[in-house]
């Protein structure tokens, strides 16, 4: 269980920091951007990446709780 926690941190890390860049990187771009397709069009890729990152913390965190996290060692 500890041994699982440890593996834990570094993928939650790194898509925190990864998503307060994304944020960021939002918040201050858009503001500058006064055409609001061109707003789309630079937001939609950013939340895009997001989402997909939430999505594969939340496969990692599965993939180390059930045990496969070492499944490559078998090939």
């Amino acid at each position: 269980m500890k041994d699982q926690k440890k593996k834990m941190i570094a993928p939650i890390i790194i898509t925190i920091t990864i998503l307060l860049y994304l944020t960021l990187y939002l918040v201050f771009l858009l503001p500058a951007i006064k055409f609001i397709p061109a707003m789309i069009l630079f937001a939609a890729p950013l939340l895009a990446l997001g989402i997909a990152m939430i999505y594969v913390l939340k496969s990692r965190i599965n993939e180390i709780r059930s045990g496969e996290e070492d499944d490559l060692s078998n090939y």
